[in-house]
């Protein structure tokens, strides 16, 4: 390629000296113009071999890898690298759920074992009366009975019976219970306190007539016969 373009640059200056030189009216600008393409291109047929002499300092291309068989003959379930989603920051982890076993048991709970028996509460002892009279005047008396408790438990409810002779006899001043009258028969019940336990109370009364004809006939406490009757 070299000997060529030096062949060239040589037949151009040859042939552009004969035409000059056979013309008589040739200017000295014209001269100019021909001595300046001659350097020019005696400077490019240089610049040429040059750079065929020396290959080795031109900048050499760089071409692209072919793409690998590996890459070409993925499977299209397999992304690729530049197809890849960006890495996001995880979430912020959740604490995971307390088990039941890690659960504090309640301050208030109590681990004690239910009794399989109920307290069963004492029974109230059966009482007991003992009839008295007190005074006794020409038209009227006085009597009380006293009510006992032996158990250990008191005794809110009771019925004292207090049977006359006559339904015209009546009982008046009543103290420790309340009175209710059905003909002769005369019935008293608490009005308020019970009968303590181990101890007694005490009702007083006073009866209309004379003792010797309007002394009770019958006397019980809650069906039980009162002691001291006839006395």
């Amino acid at each position: 390629m070299a000997i060529i373009l030096l062949d060239r640059v040589v037949a151009f200056v040859t042939t552009a000296r004969r035409v000059l030189t056979g013309r008589e009216d040739v200017s000295r600008a014209t001269w100019v113009a021909v001595i300046a393409a001659l350097g020019v291109l005696v400077a490019t047929a240089t610049s040429i071999v040059g750079v065929l002499r020396t290959p080795e300092k031109l900048t050499p291309v760089t071409l692209d890898p072919s793409p690998s068989v590996q890459q070409v003959g993925s499977s299209p379930g397999t992304p690729r690298a530049q197809a890849r989603p960006a890495v996001t920051s995880p979430a912020a982890s959740t604490p995971p759920p307390t088990s039941a076993a890690s659960v504090a048991p309640t301050t208030g709970a109590s681990t004690r074992p239910t009794p399989t028996g109920t307290t069963v509460a004492p029974t109230p002892a059966a009482l007991s009366a003992d009839f008295a009279v007190t005074d006794n005047a020409l038209l009227s008396y006085g009597a009380a009975v006293t009510i006992n408790n032996p158990g250990a438990v008191p005794v809110p409810d009771w019925t004292l019976v207090v049977t006359l002779p006559r339904e015209s006899l009546r009982i008046t001043t009543v103290e420790g219970a309340q009175a209710s009258q059905d003909g002769a028969v005369w019935t008293f019940v608490p009005d308020a306190a019970a009968v303590p336990a181990s101890t007694s109370t005490r009702v007083t009364f006073r009866v209309n007539g004379s003792l010797t004809g309007a002394a009770p006939t019958a006397c019980t406490i809650d069906g039980a016969t009162c002691a001291g009757l006839g006395n």
